[in-house]
């Protein structure tokens, strides 16, 4: 009887590739075919089985070494040749990613599949910094957002206590007009955090009158989280040493 594959479609972490789960890991070493974007850690790579294919399909800003039909027919193809296979996706396979278009076609080919979460940057990175996401009977709501849209329709700013967006740095011009414009003050404080959890991460803070200008300053680049409210106000107190010059 002929092998059966299998794809698991695994949330790598944010950055630091000690924050994947137990389970994806295992999955990670058992595999024989490991599709990964640019934003999972290489250092997960390493722990591959002697002998498995790694093929990189990843995507950023004006390069795309496969296009996401690509990638789904090479899921397919694999899993249906009898390989165990692992998509490796950075942060949470099901936050503004194409986890889901991925599950869908392999559905529809009728290919077994297994969903395995992962911690997303939008709540690790602020977390890193020391900025809580939420404080009994302070700060109840948030609200996890793209700063990129790319369905014609606009950014969203909702009346939540804390703002998160995610993929805001090649936009942040827009995505902060559209908060002002919702009725939040110039003064109201943000900060974004780039490349969190790894080495390289730091914080750049302001509010929204002086963000833009910040972060043109301090040269931002992506993968950065944007965060806003108040509640930014946690982070200094509890990791100030990693605020020096922001």
């Amino acid at each position: 009887m002929d092998k059966k594959g299998k794809v698991y479609i695994i949330g790598a972490g944010p950055g630091d590739w000690e924050l994947i789960s137990i389970k994806a890991l295992n999955r990670l070493k058992e595999a024989d075919v490991i599709l990964y974007d640019f934003l999972a850690s290489k250092e997960l790579l390493r722990l591959a089985k002697k002998g498995a294919q790694i093929i990189c399909v990843g995507k950023s800003d004006g390069l795309h070494l496969k296009e996401q039909n690509e990638i789904n027919k090479l899921l397919f193809k694999e899993a249906k040749n009898g390989k165990i296979v692992a998509r490796l996706k950075g942060g949470d396979p099901f936050v503004f990613s194409r986890g889901i278009e991925e599950i869908l076609y392999l559905k529809k080919k009728r290919i077994d599949f297994e969903i395995i979460p992962g911690i997303t940057s939008a709540f690790a990175a602020p977390e890193s910094f020391g900025i809580p996401l939420t404080r009994k009977g302070i700060f109840s709501s948030i609200a996890v957002l793209t700063g990129k849209k790319s369905n014609g329709k606009g950014i969203d700013a909702p009346a939540c206590d804390t703002l998160i967006y995610l993929m805001a740095v090649g936009n942040i011009n827009e995505v902060v007009r559209v908060i002002l414009k919702s009725g939040r003050p110039r003064s109201t404080l943000c900060a974004f955090i780039e490349r969190a959890t790894t080495k390289e991460e730091r914080i750049v803070t302001g509010n929204l009158g002086n963000i833009i200008e910040k972060s043109r300053k301090f040269s931002v680049c992506a993968p950065a989280v944007f965060i806003v409210g108040r509640i930014i106000n946690y982070g200094k107190r509890i990791y100030g040493h990693k605020y020096q010059n922001r």
